[in-house]
């Protein structure tokens, strides 16, 4: 089976740190905080649409249906519309990091996402403006997939390009821990927020502080970012500019491998980190403080997991930490959600149980990824699959879930989650062991 590694196979993937092209940064610690910071303001902003999903639901959407469930599955659908937005930020951001810079790329993205997020806080309500309200809010979520959309891609081939031998899967874990930080911290705004203002005030203002927040930090993360040095080499500097399609064009088995590994995983993150918290309400009856807290608490516990996770795909390789994702989601996800009974601590035991086995993903999928395309493509190769796969299984996760409980098989939603772990898992023992080869630079 060819390697993905480069165009030419892994024998020059394998030349391609040899050749001297670029050697990672002299201060990777830096590196490191420039990725990590920012994309932490990103996934905050994009997560407390999330988390206050309830409450945006109730003032910007008509409570005219007779069903209760309408305003909560119309938040979700804008839900999902801003992940279709995520592959055009993946191809484009992509493409502005293949042709201009990761830095350039980064530095683009966080102030798309502190602008969207300062214009959903500011989104008017349906009662003052009517249909506007809601054409507001999908506007601002575009932008918002538009952002996160080019943010993985940038930082992902950043991080990974920054990390020295031996110590991409270190590295590449940080892409998650910066994204867990920022979703624990809007999580934990948010339960904040809940437990100490009135029902009236978190429904007149109090869901609006998150947004107006994650604008100011979009300012400190522009501004760390500033500081990065650039990744690429002088050689890819030198070369003409890859296409805006090229990587699909020419790399056609690598663009598919992308999305057979990020299928499953992208539905059990989606599903266990931020749809759970209100799976739990809709089907075993637990208090909304409740779930938020147990989210709070488990995103804590995923975080430290990342690195630990990072290391050992860097020892023992990838294939071992992504068979153990996949198979074990596969066998334990129904049984760990019908274990769901309306407990605290049976949620939180639940949801930390899925983490553990969920870092086998989310620890090393960007160092999986950035492994699989050549450097000139890299960037653009990585952020149209992925994001393209992402917006079709993890954007849907909370809609389909709330449709499934709607229509009555609240059930299916846990098998269709394993189903699709499974499948992935299929990818995987096929896939050739990349955490020893050297990266093209």
């Amino acid at each position: 089976m060819k390697g993905p590694a480069s165009e030419g196979g892994p024998d020059s993937a394998a030349t391609g740190d040899s050749a001297g092209a670029v050697t990672p940064p002299a201060r990777p610690g830096r590196q490191l905080l420039a990725a990590s910071v920012g994309n932490a303001v990103e996934w905050y902003d994009w997560y407390a649409y999330t988390f206050l999903a309830a409450y945006i639901a109730a003032q910007v959407f008509p409570k005219s249906a007779g069903n209760s469930l309408v305003p909560l599955l119309s938040t979700f659908a804008v839900f999902a519309v801003g992940f279709f937005m995520r592959p055009v930020g993946g191809l484009l951001m992509g493409a502005v990091a293949d042709r201009h810079g990761r830095r350039a790329a980064l530095t683009v993205t966080i102030l798309l996402m502190g602008g969207s997020s300062l214009l959903v806080g500011l989104t008017p309500t349906y009662a003052a403006a009517g249909i506007f309200a809601p054409v507001i809010l999908v506007l601002a979520r575009l932008l918002q997939g538009l952002s996160v959309g080019g943010e993985f891609a940038a930082s992902t081939t950043f991080l990974v390009e920054s990390a020295g031998p031996g110590r991409r899967g270190l590295f590449a874990s940080f892409q998650y821990v910066s994204t867990t930080v920022g979703q624990l911290v809007a999580s934990g705004v948010a339960a904040l927020l809940v437990a100490n203002l009135a029902s009236e005030s978190m429904d007149g203002w109090g869901w609006r502080v998150p947004f107006v927040l994650g604008a100011l930090f979009s300012v400190v993360g522009f501004w760390i970012r500033r500081g990065a040095q650039e990744t690429r080499s002088e050689e890819q500097v030198r070369a003409p500019r890859p296409g805006l399609f090229e990587a699909l064009r020419r790399h056609p088995r690598e663009s598919l491998l992308i999305c057979g590994i990020t299928m499953g995983g992208t539905l059990a993150y989606y599903t266990w980190t931020s749809y759970l918290p209100t799976y739990a309400e809709l089907n075993a009856g637990v208090a909304k403080a409740d779930a938020l807290l147990a989210g709070t608490i488990s995103l804590a516990f995923f975080a430290v997991l990342q690195p630990v996770a990072g290391l050992a795909s860097d020892r023992f390789g990838r294939k071992p930490l992504l068979l153990m994702f996949g198979l074990g989601f596969g066998v334990l996800c129904v049984p760990l959600l019908q274990a769901l009974n309306g407990s605290f601590v049976t949620l939180l035991l639940v949801q930390c149980a899925g983490m553990v086995l969920l870092s086998g993903f989310t620890a090393i999928s960007a160092a999986v990824n950035a492994e699989t395309f050549p450097a000139r493509v890299r960037a653009a190769g990585i952020g149209f699959p992925y994001s393209l796969t992402v917006a079709l299984f993890g954007g849907t996760a909370p809609y389909l879930g709330t449709l499934f409980k709607d229509l009555g098989h609240a059930g299916l939603f846990p098998v269709y989650v394993a189903v699709l772990c499974l499948a992935s898992s299929v990818v995987y023992l096929r896939l050739p062991e990349t955490a020893h080869r050297p990266l093209e630079r």
